[in-house]
């Protein structure tokens, strides 16, 4: 959790040090408004296997494409350089996320401008450029209470999903997909690689315009360990293992599902936090080892609806505790000239006319 006291100070150091995610829009949305939860039997150890009973909906490569376009302008560097700024502050008292606002309910998803410098995907804090630094969920008191471990699967007969904590290094989002996929945290190199060659592969499908940069430009840029992940990112990966990746967004309970329209069997669980990405498994029981977790599972019929409601569950209790990060609407102040603004953009904005780099949240 990101929560910063007051008089707390950011240095923001725009550059290859401090680059931005690559944030786009998912390929589909999940609407699981009507999902019953049904009796799911069996512990998750053994896991949750039944066929799906239909199939999901299609959302398209082409959906994917207009969504998931640029990357980094000189805005968007500055802005997220500001956000990682924060993040390294680390948490200050326990207290609510700067300026959290409230969002929709879980299954809706709507489109941020892929170029917006604050938009919410899914991330946490990063260290110093070259540093490692765990990360764990916060059960300090926040604006909704304390940050939620679990939640119980209906009818899961103990079973519950729980968030699995992934170190902060810039790397969140490929660790990630390396644990539910491989049950692995140090993927992200490799993941890397495999996010190039695929571009590098099918320039008519990754070209420029999808990519909003240069092909090979992308393909070096996504193979530096500073350099964060998104939309584009979590498409190629999906495809790469033939499994859906459904990503949870905290502040706006949107669950957007990247590889719906081909007919996967089976489906993993991401969460975010406007900055970080998290891995969703299913546990045996509360507390339970993550050598018993279950990582992907078939999306249809009851066992299917059951986990989902469950992670629908925990990521609004999550939402609920304030735990996320809002970039947009957190309010900063110049510690050069003391000027106030709301949001990374008007930061940014500033910064850009100035050259003032120095900012506190207040």
């Amino acid at each position: 959790m990101l929560a910063l006291a007051n008089g707390d100070t950011l240095t923001v150091r725009p550059g290859p040090a401090a680059s931005p995610p690559v944030v786009a829009t998912a390929p589909s949305q999940l609407n699981t408004s009507n999902a019953a939860a049904a009796s799911a039997s069996g512990a998750a150890s053994q896991g949750f296997t039944q066929a799906a009973d239909t199939a999901p909906s299609s959302a398209g490569t082409a959906a994917a494409a207009t969504a998931a376009a640029a990357f980094e302008d000189e805005d968007e560097m500055l802005a997220r350089a500001i956000a990682a700024s924060l993040e390294e502050q680390g948490p200050s008292g326990g207290g609510p996320q700067a300026a959290a606002a409230a969002g929709g309910p879980t299954g809706r998803s709507p489109a941020p401008d892929p170029h917006s410098a604050a938009r919410q995907q899914q991330h946490r804090p990063r260290p110093e450029e070259g540093g490692v630094a765990g990360r764990s969920v916060s059960n300090g008191p926040a604006a909704g209470g304390p940050a939620p471990l679990s939640a119980a699967v209906p009818g899961g007969g103990g079973s519950c999903v729980v968030r699995r904590v992934i170190d902060s290094d810039n790397s969140c989002l490929f660790n990630a997909v390396g644990y539910v996929m491989e049950r692995s945290r140090s993927r992200a190199d490799a993941l890397r690689k495999v996010v190039a060659q695929v571009v590098a592969g099918d320039p008519i499908t990754f070209n420029d315009g999808f990519l909003g940069k240069d092909v090979q430009e992308y393909c070096n840029w996504i193979q530096q360990r500073d350099k964060w992940g998104g939309a584009i990112e979590l498409f190629i990966l999906s495809q790469h293992y033939g499994r859906e990746i459904a990503a949870f967004d905290i502040q706006t309970k949107r669950c957007d599902i990247y590889g719906q329209d081909k007919g996967y069997p089976e489906r993993a669980l991401l969460i975010y936090d406007g900055l970080h990405y998290d891995a969703l498994a299913v546990a045996a029981f509360e507390g339970g080892p993550e050598e018993l977790d279950v990582t992907m599972f078939r999306p249809g019929g009851a066992e299917g609806a059951a986990i989902m409601e469950a992670a629908e569950k925990l990521v609004a209790a999550t939402h609920a505790a304030r735990q996320f990060t809002d970039t947009a609407n957190f309010t900063l102040r110049c510690g050069v000239c003391q000027m106030g603004f709301k949001g990374e953009k008007e930061a940014v904005e500033h910064a850009k006319a100035t050259g003032h780099q120095n900012f506190a949240e207040y």
